[in-house]
């Protein structure tokens, strides 16, 4: 009759059905906000790591919100951390005996472009344009992911293609 509310996540199975209801989605929201570089898997693990360390604290309704903001904040350390480690890198290119060199620049100088344009983006419309261009994901979905209404979804991904379109003529 009454329904006891869960005051935590401790439980296994609860925490397992947390787990596989938002894990690809964080992963998804970790790549597409900071890209493959920063390992978005590990970061994915290391917030359930913590959330699972914190289980007693979190409640389940505060679980996705507890997830995102420590995975968010697990990569914004790494990013910090990588720049460190590019400061005093030397970066080497990459050579290919079976392709011209000018289909290598040419390559680099659009992927250039494109990586440029994309980062000129702002967040929010770099996460809303990747969750629906890359993954396919439709806008009330993103909507739903990002906690914002639908409109402001097409309005961050007409947005963004207007910005794309007029910094890279190829597109």
């Amino acid at each position: 009759m009454s329904k006891s509310l869960k005051d935590h996540i401790c439980e296994e199975q609860l925490f397992a059905a947390i787990f596989k209801k938002h894990a690809k989605d964080l992963h998804d929201f970790l790549y597409y906000k900071f890209g493959q570089q920063l390992n978005p898997e590990d970061r994915m693990q290391e917030a359930f790591v913590k959330l699972w360390e914190n289980c007693a604290k979190v409640t389940p309704s505060k679980a996705k919100s507890f997830l995102f903001t420590t995975a968010n904040n697990l990569m914004l350390n790494a990013y910090a951390h990588q720049k460190v480690v590019l400061k005093h890198q030397k970066t080497k290119p990459n050579h290919s005996t079976n392709i011209t060199p000018e289909f290598v620049l040419e390559e680099k100088q659009y992927r250039k472009k494109l990586e440029l344009a994309i980062a000129n983006l702002t967040e929010a419309q770099r996460v809303a344009f990747l969750m629906n261009r890359v993954e396919g994901k439709r806008f009330k979905e993103i909507a739903e992911l990002l906690d914002i209404s639908t409109k402001a979804v097409e309005k961050r991904i007409y947005g963004a293609l207007k910005k794309l379109r007029e910094q890279i003529d190829e597109i």
